[in-house]
């Protein structure tokens, strides 16, 4: 990674500017339009296009797991808002210069998948899989540090957080619809082009923008950013299939298959993360200002954050790894769900377009506007009954013939309740971090709340087999359910001073 070259220690050497209102909300639309059209492709769409291909439910549930990555954002985290992208930075700065490499590595990863599209080698698929979220992640890191630093109240954040999931999820229900839909009128490779090139579109906008810099030239940026991106995305490719080589050896030396029960051992993996940080907190509690903990380029900006909170923290994570439980383990097993209650790709794709967008900005609209208006309380707690309701409906059309009717009032109260759900969530983590570390500290919260959720959606099709979809989907919803149980503690969470 030598072409990351630029080191302008802790804290970013830009300061942001920042745009008017309105030009702000266009950004932040802009920019969530381009991480949540690839979202989608390595997540719902590539399962149920496995499921097309006959995949195993179980293998179909291990590809879950490629949405982890996300969690471990906040180990690259620093590097994002630490060095400069050659080139790109020295135009555009150093948050759009990251996004234009993500940008890059979208496009390409999706190509790729769309190459490999027969599935006839499921790890050269899962290599590109990850790949496309590992760089799609990359792009909401800088873009989340982004958008704190530039509206740092919660008055402020409501609308740029409604905005951005506007974008977002319209491009997730592109992505999804479009895909599925192209699939059925021609095949996986044409979808997958179709929406990688869709993807790219942001990136000529981004090289049309104003410079960071004065005095820097465009176009010689824009070949020097190209070049060094093209060398990083390749290192990233090759430490990327070691790494799924030897971790494939592992498993298959260990004797995991298809048949083998994962959930004790997933279950036990995720209170690991847990155990860790409540043997560490009495030691961070005790750390004084000029610990050298509290300096370090990657620790600093994590022990600040539970220094800050103290024990106080054990609960602020299981609050929020219970919050978005349905919703990520709807989504890796309702289009398998679908398709086998014989639905066919035409209506999964209307399902999954003007269905599932229409609901799913009704909820962001509304839980940007009550974040408004009420307390951080009354909205999580409305957003865990909404995300609830959008598991148990599952159940209903499960034990329903299939009709339009009953597919589309399921994925509307479910996209309904995700919507909702996914904008008050956003809001009360970016009330958590602190101004001086908002991109590394807001990944890695964001990036714990789904550590346990996604675990277990790799575990999906074991439980599938052992309860069923209906089983599966009452228990789900029962799981985000039971934060609230816990925002009686969350809402008495205060920080102490640095």
């Amino acid at each position: 990674m030598t072409a990351i070259a630029v080191d302008a220690g802790a804290v970013p050497a830009e300061a942001p500017v920042k745009p008017s209102t309105r030009r702000l909300l266009g950004l932040y639309l802009l920019l969530g339009f381009s991480a949540g059209l690839p979202f989608y492709m390595f997540n719902a769409v590539l399962t149920l296009r496995l499921s097309r291909h006959g995949v195993d439910i179980v293998i179909i549930g291990f590809f879950a797991w490629i949405a982890l990555l996300p969690t471990f954002k906040f180990a690259w985290a620093p590097l994002v808002e630490r060095y400069d992208i050659p080139g790109f930075a020295r135009f555009w700065g150093r948050r759009r210069g990251w996004i234009m490499l993500s940008q890059l590595g979208i496009f390409l990863s999706m190509v790729a998948m769309a190459f490999t599209s027969s599935d006839k080698s499921l790890p050269l698929t899962a290599l590109f899989a990850i790949l496309l979220a590992f760089w799609t992640t990359t792009l909401e890191v800088a873009a989340d540090g982004w958008r704190i630093e530039l509206a740092p109240t919660q008055a402020e954040q409501a609308p740029l957080v409604a905005a951005n999931l506007w974008g977002y999820r319209s491009a997730m229900v592109a992505a999804g619809s479009g895909a599925i839909l192209v699939a059925a009128w021609s095949d996986w490779t044409i979808a997958y082009l179709v929406i990688a090139v869709a993807a790219f579109l942001p990136f000529p906008i981004l090289v049309a923008m104003r410079p960071e810099h004065e005095g820097a030239r465009r176009a010689r940026a824009l070949v020097k950013g190209i070049l060094a991106s093209l060398v990083i995305l390749f290192a990233v490719a090759l430490v990327t299939a070691a790494v799924g080589w030897a971790l494939l050896s592992v498993a298959q030396g260990a004797g995991i298959s298809a048949r083998t029960n994962v959930t004790p051992v997933v279950l036990a993996i995720a209170l690991l993360p847990f155990a860790a940080l409540a043997l560490a907190l009495p030691r961070i509690n005790r750390l004084p200002a000029d610990a050298s903990a509290r300096m370090s380029t990657f620790a600093a900006p994590y022990v600040e954050l539970f220094w800050r909170y103290g024990y106080a923290v054990l609960a602020v994570l299981a609050f929020v790894s219970l919050y978005r439980m349905g919703d990520v383990l709807a989504l890796t097993l309702s289009h398998p769900l679908w398709n086998d209650a014989g639905y066919s790709l035409h209506q999964i794709g209307v399902a999954d377009g003007v269905v599932a967008l229409s609901a799913s900005m009704a909820g962001v609209a509304l839980g940007g506007w009550l974040s408004t208006r009420l307390s951080l309380g009354w909205t999580l707690g409305i957003g865990a009954v909404t995300a609830a309701l959008g598991n148990w409906i599952y159940v209903w059309l499960w034990h329903s013939e299939p009709s339009a009717f009953v597919l589309y009032t399921s994925v509307a109260v479910d996209q309904f309740g995700n919507g909702y759900a996914g904008a008050v969530f956003v809001v009360y983590l970016s009330m958590l971090v602190s101004p001086k570390y908002p991109g590394a500290q807001y990944a890695l919260l964001s990036g714990f709340a789904f550590l346990l959720p996604r675990l277990l959606a790799g575990a999906s099709g074991s439980m599938q087999t052992e309860i069923g979809y209906d089983g599966f989907f009452l228990l789900s919803g029962a799981l985000s359910f039971a934060a609230i149980l816990l925002l009686p503690v969350i809402v008495r969470v205060k920080a102490r001073l640095t």
